[in-house]
This record gives structure tokens, C-alpha cells and sequence, in this order.
């Protein structure tokens, strides 16, 4: 296998996403479900398929997560990008049928003690579309490998 060519070895992801808004109760989803994880040079990639569970059928979610940073990235049937790396703000645009939206993600906690054999990873953030926050949420990913 060459350094270009990575394996991707089959996990189970157990994730847990929880959104708080001022004076609502918080809207938690449970999802498991299995994935891939690639080792690269940098770090590595978990990916997995949305189902309709989630409402976003034929969509591929990825997190590659390289040193202090994580990029969510989903591509198919909804497509967008959202970095993550604690104390740090970073702003994405997203296409919709109305025009362009400005998208700012503030991660306040990302942390994760992800190996080859799985792990968990915490990220916590607050949203704001066009410069107005929208809400806090947090991401907890369990990853365990299947032999």
C-alpha cells in the first residue's frame, strides 16, 4: 500500500448531538452507525453515510481532524464545511436558494483522545448566521473499531 492509498478500517460511531437554545429545553439526537476511519499523515478521517434519521439521506459526513483543528465536511444531498479548533472563530459561507449566508463557528471545547482503535471526541460551539448566534451546540463521537 502506497502513502497515497490509505485503508479504511470499519468502525462504529455512536454520536451525540445536543443543541441549547435561551429558554428551551435542549434538542438532543442520538445516531449510531458504522463508518470508516483513515489514518493520514496528519491525523485522520472518520467518516460515515446520513440516513433519514437525520434528514440528510445521501449525505457523506467526514471529520478529518489534523493536530488542534477539526473540518466537518458533508457533500451529496446537503454540502457544507464547519472548522472547529478551540478559542478560534472561523466564518463559512453557504450557498442557499436565497443567496449567500455567512456562517461563524466559535468553538469554545474541542478535545478528543482518538487512536487507531477508536476513542471519543468532544467539541462544543455556538453558532451564529450572518453575525447573529443562532445557538450553542456539542458533538460527542464515540468511535470503536470493528475486527
Amino acid at each position: 500500500m502506497t502513502s497515497i492509498e490509505q485503508e479504511k478500517l470499519p468502525v462504529m460511531l455512536s454520536i451525540r448531538g445536543e443543541q441549547y437554545f435561551d429558554g428551551i429545553d435542549p434538542d438532543a439526537t442520538e445516531l449510531m452507525t458504522e463508518g470508516t476511519m483513515t489514518l493520514t499523515e496528519n491525523g485522520m478521517v472518520l467518516a460515515y453515510e446520513e440516513t433519514a434519521l437525520t434528514g440528510m439521506e445521501g449525505t457523506t459526513t467526514s471529520f478529518q481532524i489534523q493536530g488542534p483543528q477539526v473540518i466537518l465536511t458533508r457533500s451529496g444531498t446537503v454540502n457544507s464545511q464547519m472548522v472547529f479548533e478551540e478559542g478560534r472563530q472561523h466564518t463559512s459561507l453557504y450557498e442557499t436558494p436565497f443567496g449567500e449566508l455567512s456562517v461563524d463557528i466559535q468553538t469554545s471545547v474541542l478535545k478528543h483522545n482518538l487512536t487507531e482503535r477508536g476513542g471519543l471526541m468532544e467539541i462544543k460551539y455556538s453558532i451564529a448566521v450572518e453575525h447573529t448566534v443562532t445557538g450553542r451546540n456539542c458533538f460527542k463521537i464515540r468511535v470503536r473499531r470493528k475486527y
